[in-house]
């Protein structure tokens, strides 16, 4: 890789995080190495299970008390959070990884457990050859601004509004 470059995946439908692996996987295949730093998220899914057989190739940390839903924040929330924007920024500084995942930072960022610019902070720091992926509804429009690629994931239909439930293998 000559330049690495900051990813956003967005938006109000699934497949953000999806994305943001299928991407792991890719750079895995080439014997690159991945750094993920799973924000909010608290629960084990069927994607870690299958990741663990590649724990040479990939490293996946968890900074969240699970899914936040518009309610006060309490200390461990943003304790963990801040732990986490820590614990990334080591990863990306240490030289050791090719490509550093964000899951779900947009979420943090948008309830207020870190601030868009601490982001922008830990971002300004990336070395140049280093793939950064954020994730993550609510994408703040400084960090879209920062970023050199940007989807949005669009919702147009879902099971879920028809009594869907999450099913195992394929939303966790």
């Amino acid at each position: 890789m000559r330049k690495g470059y900051i990813h956003i995946y967005t938006g109000n439908s699934k497949g953000k995080t999806t994305a943001a692996l299928g991407l792991a996987l890719r750079a895995m295949g080439a014997g690159l190495k991945v750094f993920v730093g799973q924000f909010v998220k608290k629960r084990i899914c069927s994607e870690h299970k299958a990741l663990e057989r590649f724990k040479d190739l990939i490293t996946i940390r968890q900074y969240g008390t699970g899914f936040l839903r518009a309610k006060v924040l309490t200390p461990s929330e943003k304790a963990s959070a801040k732990k986490g924007l820590g614990d990334v920024k080591k990863a990306l500084l240490s030289g050791q990884y090719d490509m550093v995942i964000l899951d779900e930072i947009n979420i943090a960022v948008h309830y207020g457990l870190l601030s868009a610019d601490d982001v922008l902070k830990l971002l300004d720091k990336k070395p140049q050859k280093t793939e950064v992926i954020i994730t993550g509804r609510y994408a703040d429009e400084k960090l879209i601004k920062k970023a050199d690629l940007v989807t949005e994931m669009k919702e147009v239909k879902h099971y879920f509004k028809q009594g869907v439930k999450a099913r195992k293998g394929i939303e966790y």
